[in-house]
């Protein structure tokens, strides 16, 4: 992982939040639509978030290590001897190397429409039931509160990191 690997993993947590919480807009806006252009009423939809990368710890070391495009910012001398005894120290090729999240697809529900007795309702059938989406707004709003949450726990992870580097930054003056 390089220098910016915070941000650009935290980044990836902002994109992902944020097509979350417009999911669950987009569930909450629809939740009494009865017509869509595909037909019956609106289906609740899912975000499905996938892990990137997937290297180990111990991979991510080594490429850091044996990089030979100098930007390892002296990693390697600065280990140099004592890299063996800490990857026996627990640090083994068990532990994934922290990666970014991604949105790899947004799925419809499969729940069957709520049926409510509306017979003045345009979309009512011939025995007046109407079919509704799935939809609970409790549910919306407790998916709206963790994507919100996780959203500025990422922010903060930024924020640390810019202070880090700040830091940093000041010890070089």
């Amino acid at each position: 992982m390089n220098i910016f690997g915070v941000m650009d993993v935290s980044g990836s947590a902002l994109k992902a939040e944020r097509v979350r919480a417009e999911v669950v807009a987009s569930n909450m806006a629809n939740a009494e639509t009865t017509r869509t252009p595909e037909g019956g009423p609106y289906q609740r939809h899912h975000v499905v978030f996938e892990a990137q990368g997937g290297g180990t710890f111990q991979d991510s070391m080594t490429s850091q290590i044996n990089s030979s495009t100098g930007q390892s910012f002296g990693f390697k001398s600065v280990f140099a001897g004592g890299l063996e005894t800490g990857m026996s120290n627990g640090l083994t090729a068990a532990n994934l190397t922290p990666g970014g999240v991604e949105v790899t697809s947004v799925i419809a529900d499969a729940s069957k429409p709520l049926q409510r007795y509306d017979p003045q309702h345009p979309d009512a059938g011939p025995d007046g039931f109407v079919a509704y989406p799935d939809i609970n707004p409790l549910t919306e709003m407790v998916d709206l509160m963790g994507a919100t949450r996780s959203y500025g726990m990422n922010a903060s992870a930024i924020t640390a990191e810019k202070g880090m580097f700040n830091s940093s930054l000041d010890l070089l003056k």
